[in-house]
């Protein structure tokens, strides 16, 4: 899914703890206070030791290690809801088709998708979509432990959202009576405050408002308003099963025999959709230092745009198609921020992977945003069949971290996983570019990922002579260590060993990283900088 659960209010405003955590011998004081705007506009980027603050290094790779180093055009592919390459901080990044002739009408490269300048669209004009559970339930019951998985889940998801609907009507109901009370749309907690009644009614929209706004902050409309959308939708598109997602594009998803569909608009039929795609194409590569919006993480890459990630679960024949034309199309890292709990067709997906790794390109994709163990719990796609053995060594799967250095920087929301979770980096609060040239902070493992993938284009950008197996090698240990114990899921009652959360138990350091792909790279010289 495209949409980023918000497991709580709560955790949007967190404070910083201040105290002091040891790693492989050396002690990292936490932040004191709340970041400052600019430090939480940029907090991936900055650096544990130098700044306090559990970035990944970033501007230490670019201060100290870039100066007179020769770097190579990387092209990462965005598979997700769509890309807006008419934004002003990314259009300068965009990748562009040289073998095709745009808006000719031709498929001048002979590969199946007519004008495919900038990536391809598979969803065409389609955007809400089912989940993969009721898709499965839409279908005759055929006895199967998928089939019966699926109805549990959703029975139980089903009347989640039926109470989350009458939450948010009623929030809704007790906002409304403090705006027609004070007579305007916008009020802060000081004029909430400041209401005097001994009316019943209004006493208790005042005091559920009051709550709501100490939790969710000033910006407190905007997340009711993302509250009761998630809602709708899961109600009206996700969760219905009479409701066809698929039918104005024409294609059937359980037939691999037709490959190719949908159209060359890479950001949908309405910009404003592509958020989610936007916003993870700018935490890689945004332009740096040029005044507006934020930094991305690599500044030679160029963004391959492939829409597949409906508001709803994608499928399986979009995402193993979308992998393998961004593959043929010169991809060399594909981000992959989505995913879902059922996989009707994942031996698609599967040897999408391994098509992948057989090309050399690297593929990092976000762990999940359920606040659940995926060594024992479904998550796809991924690159073990049986959660034990991977079948192919070019995916990197990452959990999200939040800017609390303690026992509390693991994010409440991200899934796990010893032997599934390869490694962490940054993933709430993350500002990054939005389409129509807005800007907007983001939480989710779907920004953990491309957190990642930009410090793996980095990688291959300036040591192209690398592999997708050693750049997968370089993330996962030279990351920076946590040793200590962190809360998961959010409960403070769940306190267990940090480096029982991943593979690696690091978060990604791309100035070690750098460090250490200096060392394993053969052809490693200090050149001047070269574009292209």
């Amino acid at each position: 899914m495209n949409v980023i659960k918000m497991a709580c209010y709560s955790m949007l405003l967190s404070g910083m703890l201040s105290m002091s955590v040891q790693a492989q011998g050396t002690s990292f004081t936490a932040k004191k206070g709340k970041l400052t705007d600019d430090q939480l506009k940029r907090w991936s980027h900055l650096d544990l030791s130098k700044d306090s603050i559990p970035g990944m290094s970033v501007d230490r790779v670019y201060a100290e290690l870039i100066k007179n180093k020769k770097s190579k055009k990387v092209i990462v592919g965005i598979v997700d809801s769509g890309v807006d390459i008419d934004h002003e901080d990314l259009k300068s990044v965009v990748w562009t088709n040289k073998k095709e002739i745009a808006g000719n009408g031709i498929d001048d490269d002979k590969n199946g998708y007519i004008d495919d300048v900038h990536g391809w669209n598979f969803l065409g004009d389609s955007g809400n979509e089912n989940l993969e559970m009721t898709r499965i339930l839409k279908k005759p019951d055929d006895g199967s432990e998928e089939y019966k998985a699926a109805k549990t889940e959703y029975d139980k998801m089903y009347q989640e959202n039926l109470q989350g609907k009458q939450q948010v009507d009623f929030l809704f109901k007790c906002n409304q009576a403090i705006k027609d009370y004070l007579k305007k749309d916008n009020y802060t907690l000081e004029e909430l405050k400041a209401i005097e009644t001994t009316d019943p009614a209004l006493s208790k929209n005042k005091q559920v408002m009051t709550s709501v706004i100490g939790q969710a902050g000033p910006d407190f409309n905007e997340g009711l308003n993302d509250y009761k959308n998630q809602v709708y939708d899961m109600l009206n598109y996700n969760l219905n099963k009479d409701f066809d997602g698929r039918k104005v594009l024409g294609d059937n998803p359980d037939n691999m025999s037709n490959i190719h569909y949908g159209n060359n608009t890479v950001y949908g039929p309405d910009k404003k959709d592509a958020l989610h795609g936007t916003h993870v194409a700018g935490i890689i590569a945004q332009s740096r230092h040029n005044n507006i919006g934020g930094d991305g993480i690599a500044d030679n890459v160029e963004i391959m745009a492939v829409r597949a990630v409906p508001n709803g679960d994608e499928y399986d024949k979009d995402i193993a198609l979308s992998i393998r034309y961004a593959v043929d199309n010169g991809a060399k890292v594909i981000n992959g921020s989505f995913g879902k709990n059922f996989s009707p067709h994942k031996q698609w997906v599967y040897d999408a992977i391994k098509y992948a790794e057989k090309k050399d390109v690297l593929i990092v994709h976000a762990a999940g945003n359920d606040s659940k163990d995926i060594d024992v719990e479904s998550n796809y796609p991924n690159d073990s069949d049986d959660k034990k053995t991977e079948f192919a060594d070019n995916v990197i799967t990452v959990g999200a971290l939040s800017y609390n250095y303690g026992e509390k920087i693991v994010a409440p929301f991200s899934n796990y996983g010893k032997l599934n979770v390869d490694v962490y980096a940054p993933g709430m609060e993350i500002y990054a570019t939005t389409p129509n040239n807005t800007y907007k902070y983001e939480q989710g493992t779907s920004m953990a990922s491309p957190n990642v993938a930009g410090v793996a284009a980095l990688i291959r950008s300036y040591f192209p002579n690398l592999t997708a197996k050693q750049v997968k090698y370089i993330l996962l240990n030279s990351g920076t260590p946590i040793t200590d114990k962190v809360v998961v899921g959010g409960d403070p009652k769940d306190m267990r060993p940090f480096a029982d959360l991943s593979t690696s138990g690091k978060i990604v350091n791309a100035y070690n990283a750098f460090k250490m792909a200096e060392k394993m790279s053969p052809k490693s010289k200090k050149h001047k900088k070269v574009r292209g």
